[in-house]
């Protein structure tokens, strides 16, 4: 359980840095960065996989590239959903969404140890 809560606020920090490093995406505070947390898990829970699965053509046709854009549209929509948590443009969610990736991949290796 403790894990988990480190990872979620650890998320969150992140999102706060991406707001922070890309122009277009804005967290007004670390709040907003929390419930963005629980906004993109729930949109990558349910609507992720469907997408996917409807792309799977396309993204087998651009040897997985395609996963960025839906990553991108993903947060975007987060963007719309949240409140306080704005992304101004496709690029931005592109951006965006590349460094979160990154950083998870590194939140994702602290929370196994």
């Amino acid at each position: 359980m403790l894990n988990l809560l480190i990872r979620w606020v650890l998320f969150a920090l992140a999102i706060i840095f991406v707001g922070w490093l890309v122009p277009g995406i804005t967290v007004e505070n670390f709040i907003s960065a929390m419930l963005v947390c629980v906004i993109l898990a729930l949109i990558n829970t349910f609507i992720k996989p469907l997408l996917q699965f409807i792309s799977l053509p396309i993204n087998i046709l651009t040897l997985g590239l395609f996963t960025f854009v839906i990553n991108a549209l993903l947060l975007w929509l987060a963007g719309v959903i949240t409140p306080g948590f704005e992304v101004d443009g496709f690029l931005s969610a592109l951006l965006g969404s590349i460094i979160l990736a990154i950083l998870s991949i590194g939140i994702n290796k602290i929370g196994q140890e």
